[in-house]
C-alpha cells in the first residue's frame, strides 16, 4: 500500500464494512475505532500523519459511515455484535496483534477485543474512550441512561435529541476555544449518517445496550492490572461528554499511563490532530512495536 489513504470495503458475515487503510502492510498495525455519531471520517487527517511508520486501518462500524446499516430485524445492534464484526474484519486482514486507538463507542469495542484476546493488543491510545465510571458527565448522560433503564415514549424523546443537528454540532464544537478550526464537513457527515432511513431505531438500540459497557469495566480494569498494557490518553480537557476524570482514572490501574489533557472538546482530532499525532508517534516509537502478522490477503 502506497500513495495515500485507500478506501476499501470488505464483506463480513454478509455485511459491507468500509474501512480506510494506509501504510505498508508489514509495518506495525494501528487500528482506529471511532465513536458516535461519526465514522472513520474522524481519522481522515490522522491516518496520513501516521502512515509512514504504521499500517493504519480505520473501519466504519455497522450502522455508521459507509458500512452497511441493516435493520434491527437483520442485525442486533449490540456492542458485542459490533465487536464481532470488527474482530472478523481484522482476522480477514490478517491483523493479529496491533495497537488500538479508541474514541467514544470505539472504547467498548476495543475493551471487548482486549478481553477476548488479551495477547492481540500491544497498546491502547484513548481519546475520550472510557473504561471507568469516572468521567461520565451527568448532564449529557442522564437522559440516555434514563432511556436505557426505562425505554418507552416518555424517555425516548430526550434520547432522540442526540440525533438532531443542534446536538450533533454541539458535540463537535463544545469546549473548543476556536470553533473556526472545526470543519462543518465533520458534523454534516455525521448528520448524513444518522439520517439514513431506519437508522434512528438502530442507534436507539445501541443506546439501550450501552449499560453493558459499564458491566465489563471491572474485567477490563483487572486486565489492565494484570498486563500493565501501555496506554496513552489524548483527551479533551473541556469534553462535556466524557470529562477528564475518565482519562485520569486509567492511572489507577496503569501507573505508567501517559495522560495528556488538551484544550479542546470531545472530538479533539478536529483541532489538535498534529499534537495528537506527535504524542502517538513518540508513545508507539518508545514501544518498538512489531506486528505478529499484518499482511493483507488482497
Amino acid at each position: 500500500m502506497v500513495g495515500g489513504t485507500h478506501h476499501r470495503t470488505a464483506t463480513v458475515d454478509g455485511l459491507d464494512v468500509f474501512y480506510r487503510e494506509a501504510g505498508l502492510p508489514d509495518a506495525p498495525p494501528l487500528v482506529l475505532l471511532h465513536g458516535f455519531p461519526t465514522s472513520s471520517h474522524m481519522f481522515r487527517e490522522l491516518i496520513p500523519a501516521l502512515a509512514d511508520q504504521y499500517h493504519v486501518v480505520a473501519p466504519d462500524h455497522i450502522g455508521f459511515g459507509y458500512s452497511s446499516a441493516p435493520s434491527l430485524a437483520d442485525f442486533p445492534y449490540t456492542f458485542d455484535a459490533l465487536t464481532d464484526v470488527t474482530a472478523s474484519l481484522l482476522d480477514q486482514l490478517d491483523i493479529r496483534r496491533y495497537a488500538v486507538y479508541m474514541q467514544d463507542y470505539g472504547a467498548p469495542i476495543a475493551l471487548r477485543l482486549l478481553l477476548r484476546r488479551p495477547e492481540s493488543i500491544s497498546a491502547i491510545i484513548t481519546q475520550s474512550g472510557n473504561a471507568y465510571q469516572e468521567g461520565f458527565v451527568e448532564a449529557f448522560w442522564k437522559p440516555l441512561f434514563t432511556y436505557a433503564n426505562e425505554p418507552g415514549p416518555k424517555t425516548e424523546a430526550a434520547a432522540r435529541q442526540a440525533f438532531t443537528e443542534k446536538m450533533v454540532r454541539w458535540q463537535y464544537e463544545t469546549g473548543v476555544p476556536d470553533v473556526s478550526l472545526v470543519s462543518p464537513d465533520a458534523w454534516r457527515h455525521a448528520m448524513e449518517v444518522l439520517a439514513r432511513p431506519g437508522n434512528d431505531e438502530n442507534q436507539l438500540q445501541l443506546f439501550r445496550d450501552y449499560k453493558t459497557n459499564l458491566d465489563i469495566y471491572p474485567q477490563a480494569q483487572e486486565c489492565f492490572r494484570q498486563t500493565q498494557l501501555p496506554l496513552l490518553a489524548v483527551w479533551g480537557a473541556n469534553d462535556e461528554i466524557f470529562g477528564p476524570d475518565g482519562a485520569r482514572a486509567f492511572a489507577r490501574d496503569l501507573p505508567d499511563a501517559e495522560i495528556h489533557l488538551l484544550d479542546t472538546g470531545h472530538f479533539a482530532l478536529e483541532t489538535h490532530v498534529d499534537e495528537i499525532a506527535g504524542h502517538i508517534r513518540e508513545f508507539l516509537g518508545r514501544l518498538q512495536l512489531q506486528p505478529m502478522m499484518a499482511v493483507s490477503k488482497r
